[in-house]
C-alpha cells in the first residue's frame, strides 16, 4: 500500500471519529461566555454615564406627551 494512501485513510478515519464525538465543546462555550461578560463589563465601565443619559432621555420622551 502506498504510504500517502495509508496516511489519507488514517486521517479520514481520525476525522470521522472526531466528528462523531457528541460531548460538545464545553471549554469553547465557557470561553465565549466569559469573554462576553468581560466585554459587557468593560463597555459598562467606560460608557456608564452615556448609557444612563441615553436611557433617561428615552424614558422621559416616552413618559411625556
Amino acid at each position: 500500500m502506498n504510504i500517502s494512501r495509508y496516511l489519507h485513510i488514517r486521517l479520514v478515519s481520525w476525522l470521522e471519529d472526531i466528528a462523531s464525538d457528541d460531548r460538545g465543546d464545553v471549554p469553547g462555550w465557557v470561553l465565549v461566555t466569559v469573554m462576553t461578560a468581560g466585554l459587557v463589563t468593560a463597555i459598562w465601565l467606560i460608557a456608564d454615564d452615556q448609557l444612563t443619559s441615553v436611557l433617561n432621555r428615552a424614558v422621559s420622551s416616552v413618559s411625556q406627551p
